[in-house]
């Protein structure tokens, strides 16, 4: 049997300089869902990206799910894999140091 998967791109080359979220993903068919966050700069003093995943039942109210934050220190990529997260999905992104700013691509991937 061949497993449904999709990939979704939810920032693409976009620049942050503050917190912020990701637009809701509706996840619910999927068993396994995989976060990757490519920071293609980072920048300021001393900057640090904490991503901690979230999940709601309804895509309206957000709980951070316990696995996380991914903690981001330098350009790359890195990649958060999630089990059991209900029906909605989403990234709240903390941007910390003076003055920073980041450029990133967020893909959630998913797969039955």
């Amino acid at each position: 049997m061949l497993r449904r998967s999709h990939t979704a791109v939810l920032e693409k080359s976009e620049t942050f300089n503050g917190n912020f979220e990701t637009e809701p993903y509706e996840g619910g068919w999927a068993s396994e869902a995989i976060w990757f966050v490519r920071a293609l700069e980072l920048t300021g003093e001393k900057p640090v990206l904490r991503i901690f995943p979230q999940i709601s039942p309804d895509g309206l109210f957000w709980t951070d799910k316990k696995d996380g934050p991914m903690i981001i220190v330098e350009p790359g990529l890195q990649a958060l894999e999630l089990r059991n997260f209900g029906g909605w999905l989403r990234l709240r992104c903390c941007l910390e140091g003076r003055n920073p700013t980041t450029k990133v691509l967020i893909y959630l991937s998913l797969k039955e």
